[in-house]
């Protein structure tokens, strides 16, 4: 792998220390396009990256699973991201989604891809604020290769892993359930149900009183789901 050389400029370096102090800066002020991906090659090499770097991922729901996955993904410089989601940043949302105070009553997908920019300014982040039904699915998913089901509702996530072997039976599908509390994460794993078809998480565990949807758990079954992602766009299709 190449050695990574920090190529930050002396302005730079200044505006991220009056950054860090809370001085407002645009990101692509404070790291260039090469010195990003310098890192990611350094990291993974020009073989791997080349193929993150083109990818195409959808991730259906912004919630507790999408956000933490869509982040993980960005880290790694999946090139392009496709944030679905009708849904506003809620206060009780704090307790497992990857946002911030600031964004309560924000539309997720553009809190979301706000917070992506702050790692990558250079990744393409497309969004659509909109909730996935039977007369836009097809428009919306023409162009991923790749889709994370991330949805809170079973009835939600039942309808896009159909509506998804349907209409595109070659597409990738990673979908999860069974994530609720905090019983052992060893209970969690991620498997293969049919060709094109991945499934993430216990499979049973629902949220009932003292025991919701919780950070630690939700999170584990979300790289599960961005892992199976990662496997997948590196031509690995075994779970």
């Amino acid at each position: 792998m190449a050695e990574f050389i920090p190529s930050a400029t002396p302005e730079q370096i200044d505006k991220r220390a009056r950054a860090f102090a809370g001085e407002h800066f645009d990101a692509k002020e404070l790291v260039s396009e090469k010195e990003v991906r310098d890192a990611l090659l350094e990291r993974h090499g020009e073989q791997t990256q080349s193929k993150l770097d083109a990818a195409r991922v959808a991730i259906c729901g912004c919630g507790g699973l999408g956000s933490t996955a869509a982040i993980a993904l960005a880290r790694i410089g999946v090139g392009h991201l496709h944030l679905i989601d009708f849904d506003v940043v809620d206060m009780t949302n704090l307790n497992r989604q990857q946002y911030f105070v600031w964004h309560v009553g924000q539309p997720k997908v553009t809190a979301l891809k706000s917070i992506i920019y702050n790692i990558n300014p250079y990744l393409d982040v497309r969004v659509d604020n909109v909730k996935v039904t039977d007369d836009n699915v097809r428009e919306l998913l023409a162009d991923d290769d790749i889709i994370a089901e991330c949805f809170d509702v079973p009835e939600n996530k039942t309808f896009l892993v159909n509506a998804v072997l349907e209409n595109f039976p070659d597409k990738k599908l990673v979908s999860a359930s069974g994530m609720a509390g905090y019983r052992s994460s060893n209970l969690i794993s991620t498997r293969r149900v049919s060709k094109n078809f991945y499934f993430c998480g216990d499979g049973e565990t629902a949220p009932k009183p003292g025991a919701g949807l919780m950070a630690p758990r939700v999170g584990v079954v979300s790289c599960h789901e961005s892992n199976m992602i990662t496997r997948l766009i590196l031509g690995e299709e075994d779970a």
